[in-house]
């Protein structure tokens, strides 16, 4: 059956009120989360209090029990304001949610939910020094040991790590990757479990407040309810459905933050005077406008057909690459333009077209590269093409 989610109405304002929460309070504070490099506490109250945290759960459980095109809608609204209010949530109800919702044991469902649902941080483990998308090479072990499993590795790069309570681990199970990937399985860890251990923030390129560190589990006992789902060998296909989220998450927040952008760069065309007239008079600028907008609208027209097919119950694992690869792509062409309608100005710290495009960056590696992405899309491709034939 189709997925309905949220009553519409409850949910339109909803979104009107987020709109508003987003440019009266998130964005004049990014100053602030700027300077210091973290999300202002009473901030994430607040967040917490609207229940951005759990929007996708279902309500039994203390969510909102949106669907996938009113978590997405959700998303883009949020991510008009600077990229990290999007990534202290988006783990929670993209992709941990998700997995547990779809794949967790009733017991799992009962004691993890609610407290996600209330603002508890998530971190989803992955991706580790030596893999990422090819889980052949996962080097992160889980043991069987009595009633319960020992984990060891490491995994890199995890969002939201030095603030997360529990982390969605991917570990191997089996020395055998046959049948596929079916050496992979999930496991919930909480983070204050005897030896687990997290690295410094690493410093970025972008994206201010958004905090990624190595998560290091050295002999990590855990019990065996720990196993998401309570059966093994599933953790690769918990992760790519997950994923599929987080890549719609992606290109929702791509989408966004490209409007956000382009805003700043029609208003800059408007108020900066060349030859005596506003630049936005010029044809090569309006060009520049123009192909934006026309992106931006391309790329919310496939997230809106993405996202009702999910909620149609249909495979999108194509869908959501597509419109992962192409949204983030063109985020980053509308942020290169903004600094080229900016001009000298664009170049300097002090404006924030700059900010926008190291911001931006980085929507074309996580979730999937671009070129992976382009491999998952071209495999599928040829795949059904010989099924077809």
């Amino acid at each position: 059956m189709p997925d309905t989610g949220m009553d519409q109405d409850v949910f339109e304002a909803f979104i009107d009120q987020l709109k508003r929460y987003v440019r009266e309070r998130l964005i004049p504070a990014e100053k602030q989360v700027i300077e210091t490099d973290c999300i202002p506490d009473d901030i994430l109250a607040e967040m917490r209090e609207m229940g951005l945290f759990g929007i996708t759960m279902p309500v039994e459980y203390g969510g909102s029990g949106m669907n996938v095109s009113q978590y997405v809608e959700t998303i883009r609204q949020l991510s008009y304001a600077m990229p990290c209010y999007r990534s202290i949530t988006s783990i929670n109800i993209g992709m941990t949610c998700s997995a547990i919702v779809k794949s967790g044991t009733a017991e799992q469902k009962a004691h993890w939910l609610p407290r996600l649902a209330a603002g508890e941080i998530a971190s989803f483990g992955l991706t580790e020094p030596g893999s990422g998308s090819d889980s052949a090479a996962m080097a992160t072990t889980a043991v069987r040991s009595g009633n319960g499993y020992v984990l060891n590795g490491t995994k890199r790069y995890i969002t939201n790590a030095p603030f997360a309570k529990v982390a969605l681990i991917m570990a191997r199970t089996s020395k055998e990757a046959l049948p596929k990937n079916a050496h992979v399985s999930a496991f919930l860890v909480p983070m204050d479990s005897p030896g687990v251990s997290v690295g410094k923030s690493d410093k970025k390129m972008g994206q201010a407040g958004s905090h990624i560190a190595d998560i290091v589990m050295e002999d990590v006992h855990v019990s065996g309810d720990a196993l998401l789902g309570g059966e093994e060998g599933k953790g690769f296909l918990i992760a790519m459905q997950s994923l599929n989220n987080g890549r719609l998450s992606v290109a929702a927040a791509s989408v966004g933050y490209a409007r956000r952008i382009l805003d700043s760069a029609t208003r800059y065309a408007t108020e900066r005077k060349a030859f005596g007239e506003p630049i936005a008079n010029f044809q090569l600028i309006q060009a520049m406008l123009a192909d934006s907008q026309a992106e931006i609208y391309a790329a919310e027209c496939m997230i809106a057909d993405a996202t009702r097919r999910a909620d149609a119950g249909e495979a999108v694992l194509v869908q959501a690459a597509s419109a992962k690869m192409f949204a983030s792509e063109m985020c980053g062409r509308v942020a290169d333009r903004c600094v080229q309608i900016y001009g000298g100005a664009g170049y300097l710290a002090e404006y924030e077209a700059e900010r926008f495009f190291r911001d931006a960056r980085i929507y074309r590696i996580y979730e999937g590269t671009t070129q992976i992405l382009q491999l998952v899309i071209a495999k599928n491709m040829l795949r059904e093409f010989a099924s077809a034939a």
